[in-house]
């Protein structure tokens, strides 16, 4: 049987009512997304939407998420495969167009750099990518493509034994 997971947090207005009634879209788009536990995460639309730059934004948050989820279970299938990552950096890329009543994510790329303990891992990282792509709630749950282009190298931890000459190596794309 499925387990099930719930979520729940509070998303609060912080901003102020538009102060020219000739311009009732000049409301501040300023919120914070609040779960117990966790310090408050300052949000609003995105700048082109009149939020506010210097705050998280909606779909800067869905693309974050994606390449969490998708590093999660990366990290996750490399511990149970026994691929000893020493680094990992994503630089993942939305977009996202515009129409008439709204807009939609066309697509995002992630493009994860993991960095493994020894040459002979290397050869994994792919397939342990492609895993954690099937296996991502996020990916799993939108309706748009999730690319995955990453790339491997291998820089030894010096916890575990001598050094070796770091090379990188561009792995297959996974959609």
């Amino acid at each position: 049987m499925p387990r099930t997971h719930e979520y729940e947090l509070t998303v609060t207005w912080t901003g102020a009512p538009a102060r020219d009634p000739a311009k009732p879209r000049a409301y501040s788009r300023s919120h914070e997304v609040l779960a117990p536990g966790r310090p408050p995460l300052a949000a609003s639309a995105d700048p082109a939407m009149n939020g506010d730059a210097d705050r998280w934004n909606p779909e800067q948050l869905l693309v974050a998420a994606l390449s969490q989820c998708h590093m999660l279970w990366f990290l996750h299938l490399c511990a149970d495969a026994g691929v000893v990552v020493t680094s990992y950096t994503d630089r993942p890329h939305g977009v996202m167009v515009e129409t008439r009543h709204g807009g939609r994510f066309t697509q995002v790329t992630l493009r994860p750099v993991a960095t493994v303990a020894a040459p002979d891992m290397v050869d994994r990282v792919a397939e342990l990518h492609e895993g954690a792509h099937r296996a991502c709630f996020i990916a799993n749950s939108v309706n748009f493509p999730v690319r995955v282009e990453p790339v491997a190298s291998v820089r030894p931890d010096e916890r575990l034994g001598p050094t070796v000459e770091p090379e990188a190596t561009r792995t297959a794309s996974t959609t």
